[in-house]
């Protein structure tokens, strides 16, 4: 499995989970980590512009010299679309139509096109260009529905698979007709990429560890709060830390473990551990990050 180091930040609308804009974050932290890749982890395509997606991305990528990415996808949360005068009614049509035109202007540098609910484009030129002869790497960010799962497959695009509860076994098929469909498009096989988002916390204290379960209840809590959710239970927290479970929290043998079984159920060619779920402090969560990479990397890093 290919080993990198990746800031990916939200892009979220909604009060419950602040997050500043990632592009602006990006910018800062762009000059201090040279090796990192930089990623929206997603960027909400639908109710996004294209045109500008691409911009601020080329931009990026070019002053970083080469390590920007896109994951692009529907969004759990639905406050944007009103917020920037967008109809649900056209959440399905919104999302085809603008990777539609993101995916052009990736390719083509003069781009035309039209669809119906944007305006259309006659051989304009978007510029700046990315590194990589103007095209920038762009995954496609997917929650389980296989309509998803079989668009990012015939368009031979990266999948990322966000798995935040239940077990993760339960996405094996999932994955499988993402392989099948990619094979049966015509792609080469050997280009084909898979990565698994999860949240993810390590610790070689268990008392940390048992204590982060206030941190990820009051965040399940506060979102469940508008979704009608039950209150999020510590029978959850301990079964989603179990093997079968989708929480990658535990000491760094515990984490490295579930990331090889992740490997071996779905050949995944990334993990990407979402690490600030619930607002650890500080200290807490560098020393996660620490542990990460000096104690899970050299497990996993061969896989």
């Amino acid at each position: 499995m290919r080993w990198e180091l990746m800031f990916s930040q939200w892009e979220n609308i909604t009060v419950r989970i602040m997050r500043f804009p990632h592009r602006r974050s990006f910018w800062h932290g762009r000059e201090y980590y040279k090796n990192i890749k930089l990623a929206s982890g997603v960027t909400v395509l639908s109710s996004s512009e294209p045109v500008k997606v691409y911009e601020d991305f080329s931009t990026l990528d070019l002053i970083s010299d080469g390590r920007a990415e896109i994951f692009v996808g529907r969004g759990s949360f639905i406050e944007s679309f009103p917020l920037y005068g967008y109809s649900l009614n056209d959440y399905e049509q919104l999302f085809d139509e603008k990777l539609e035109l993101l995916l052009k202007i990736n390719s083509e540098e003069n781009v035309s096109w039209s669809g119906k609910l944007r305006a259309p484009m006659q051989n304009q030129t978007v510029y700046p260009r990315a590194k990589n002869d103007g095209k920038l790497s762009i995954w496609r960010a997917v929650g389980g529905t296989p309509q998803s799962v079989l668009s990012a497959a015939q368009l031979g695009m990266p999948l990322v698979v966000a798995i935040i509860g239940g077990m993760p076994i339960q996405f094996r098929n999932l994955i499988e007709f993402y392989k099948q469909e990619y094979q049966k498009a015509g792609h080469d096989v050997s280009k084909m990429q898979i990565a698994v988002h999860s949240h993810t916390f390590v610790s070689d204290d268990q008392k940390v560890v048992d204590g982060y379960f206030h941190n990820y209840k009051s965040q399940m809590d506060r979102i469940g709060s508008s979704r009608g959710w039950a209150p999020y239970t510590k029978a959850q927290y301990d079964g989603g830390r179990s093997k079968d479970g989708a929480l990658f929290i535990g000491s760094p043998a515990e984490v490295a473990d579930k990331i090889a079984y992740m490997k071996e159920i779905f050949g995944i060619t990334r993990f990407i551990g979402h690490m600030d779920v619930g607002d650890p402090a500080h200290d807490v969560m560098m020393k996660s990050i620490e542990l990460f990479g000096k104690e899970v990397k050299p497990v996993i890093k061969d896989l």
